[in-house]
C-alpha cells in the first residue's frame, strides 16, 4: 500500500542559557524520495556544544547532496557523516580554547527502507503502530550498566552519572557507531529522533503512543509540553525529529 511521508522538526531551550542541540530535516538534491533526519547533542563548554553540534548537521546535509545511491549504500553515508563530523569536530580543538564533543543520530529513508546510525546517547526510536520495534542503545555509562543487568530502567532515570557517555563525536577514541535498518515499511510505521532532554520523561510505551495518536508537529508539541512540565524548572535542551509512514491521499478521477 502506498504512503506519503509527515515530518516535524522541533527544539526548546529548556531551563539552559544556551540552545546547543542542533537537528535538521533535508531531502537529496534530485532524488526528493531520499530524505535524512539528523540530530545531535552538543557538548563542551560556551559554545562550544553547540559548534560541535552545528557541524554534525552541516556534514549530514553536506553528504547527501553528493550521495550517489547507485554507488554507496546507506550505511557508508551515515558512517561518513558521523566520521566526518568527529573529525571537524576533533580540528577545532586546536584553534579554540573549547573542548567540544557531540552525540549523534542520523535517519536516511530511501522509498520503503530506513537505515540508521548513532554515536553517544541521542536516540532513535522505531514505532509500528502504538507499539515500539526498536530502540537504539545509549553509548553511556548508565546504559552499559543496564546491559550488564545491574540498573533496570526506573534506577537509571535516577543515577547520578547517567549523563557520563562511553563515545561520542570529538573525543580522543574513536566513535564507537552502530547502525539499524527497517526493510519493506508501510503506513503506520513512524520515526522519533530525540535527545535526552526529552527521552528522559518518558516510557518507551508513551512515547509510541503518543506519536501514534498525534500528527508529526501536534506529537511534537504534545511531548515538549509533557517534558517541560515533568522537568520542574530543571529542564535541558530539548531536540526532536519525527517521520510518519501515513496514507497517501486518496486521488480523485472524473
Amino acid at each position: 500500500m502506498s504512503f506519503t511521508v509527515e515530518t516535524c522538526v522541533a527544539q526548546h531551550i529548556g531551563d539552559r542559557a544556551e540552545q546547543q542541540d542542533r537537528v535538521g530535516l533535508f531531502t537529496h538534491p534530485t532524488r526528493p524520495e531520499i530524505l535524512l533526519a539528523i540530530l545531535a547533542d552538543g557538548m563542551g563548554g560556551h559554545s562550544g556544544g553547540a559548534m560541535a553540534a552545528e557541524q554534525v548537521v552541516i556534514k549530514g546535509r553536506q553528504d547527501l547532496d553528493v550521495f550517489a545511491p547507485r554507488h554507496e549504500t546507506a550505511e557508508q553515508l551515515l558512517g561518513s557523516v558521523l566520521a566526518d563530523a568527529h573529525t571537524v569536530i576533533r580540528l577545532t580543538r586546536f584553534t579554540s580554547e573549547q573542548d567540544p564533543h557531540s552525540t549523534a543520530v542520523v535517519l536516511l529513508l530511501q522509498g520503503d527502507m530506513v537505515t540508521w546510525a548513532h554515536c553517544g546517547d541521542s536516540r532513535l526510536y522505531h514505532f509500528r503502530g502504538p507499539e515500539i520495534v526498536a530502540r537504539t542503545e545509549d553509548h553511556s555509562l548508565v546504559g552499559e550498566l543496564q546491559r550488564q543487568g545491574r540498573l533496570d530502567e526506573h534506577q537509571a532515570r535516577s543515577h547520578p552519572q547517567r549523563n557520563v557517555l562511553l563515545s561520542c563525536l570529538g573525543s580522543d577514541r574513536e566513535p564507537r557507531i552502530e547502525y539499524g535498518h527497517a526493510r519493506q515499511l508501510a503506513e503506520g510505521n513512524s520515526f522519533l529522533l530525540c535527545s535526552d532532554g526529552l527521552w528522559a520523561y518518558f516510557s518507551d510505551d508513551e512515547l509510541a503512543q503518543t506519536v501514534h495518536e498525534h500528527s508529526a508537529r501536534a506529537a511534537a508539541e504534545t511531548l515538549i509540553g509533557r517534558a517541560r512540565e515533568r522537568a520542574a524548572g530543571g529542564g535541558d535542551n530539548i531536540s526532536l525529529a519525527i517521520v510518519k509512514l501515513v496514507p497517501a491521499p486518496k486521488r480523485l478521477f472524473r
